[in-house]
């Protein structure tokens, strides 16, 4: 038995990329994993991927998962979402907020309605389901928040190299970082754990090479999916009075902790 088994953990942006990596890793060690995000089926989205996808290779490597659409922007959707996953996997243990919506554009002509829409996804949606699934964690005085991040949270420097356009992403995940400590500090006492996880390199999802971010970064420094999960379920199956609070990245985090993982296979 492995330490997520009999547990349910719910990862958004899961239909490809690092939430479903974090997905099938969680679901391989034994938790019941509910997947969302908009795409559903294969060919919902000009990118690979989907939520059915996911949950079929899960099921077929013999572990549980359930697919629920859901648009994060809608807070409609954020409580359907919920109420859906308690409903057919039982209360939440773990909560990892991975959806995104991104665009790279400069903040001079940056349209409110992206702008909007980014904040919403990526701040008050893991604000909004933070809140939805803490009651519950309290009251079994047991629970794992983990918010996905990325190096665009640290601040540039005015004269350094910076991502064409990235700043309101930067701004998003700043802000994602500050309420992941902030959060960790208020709920330790009840025995949840909430961290933060950037990858250590850049990540060849299917986003990024969608946007051409991994032109920009020498192949060197690309980093595949697994690391982010093994660095993932390890903050999310650690202990919440010691491993939380956390602005951790994916490969100090492992070597930190002594695990090593074969990224090739």
């Amino acid at each position: 038995m492995g330490p997520l088994d009999g547990k349910v953990a719910l990862v958004t942006g899961a239909s490809r990329g690092i939430g479903e990596a974090i997905a099938r890793r969680f679901a391989a060690d034994g938790a019941a994993v509910a997947v969302t995000a908009r795409t559903v089926e294969e060919g919902d989205h000009q990118l690979p991927g989907s939520i059915v996808a996911t949950v079929r290779s899960i099921t077929e490597a013999g572990g549980t998962a359930l697919a629920v659409a859901a648009d994060l922007a809608r807070p409609e959707d954020r409580a359907r979402l919920v109420d859906t996953v308690e409903r057919e996997l039982g209360a939440v243990d773990v909560l990892v907020n991975n959806a995104a919506v991104t665009f790279f554009e400069p903040v001079e002509t940056f349209p409110d309605r992206r702008y909007r829409l980014m904040f919403e996804v990526q701040v008050s949606a893991p604000f909004d389901l933070a809140q939805r699934v803490l009651p519950g964690m309290r009251e079994r005085r047991r629970g794992w928040i983990l918010n996905i991040s990325s190096p665009a949270a640290i601040h540039p420097q005015p004269d350094a190299a910076f991502m064409p356009g990235g700043t309101v992403y930067g701004m998003c995940k700043a802000a994602l970082e500050r309420f992941t400590t902030g959060l960790a500090a208020e709920v330790r006492a009840y025995g949840v754990a909430v961290n933060v996880l950037s990858p250590s390199g850049l990540v060849p999802t299917p986003g990024v090479v969608h946007h051409h971010l991994d032109r920009l970064v020498p192949e060197e420094m690309h980093e595949s999916v697994e690391y982010m999960a093994e660095a993932s379920h390890a903050l999310c199956t650690g202990d919440p009075a010691t491993l939380t609070g956390r602005i951790a990245f994916s490969r100090p985090l492992l070597t930190e902790l002594g695990l090593a993982i074969d990224a090739s296979a």
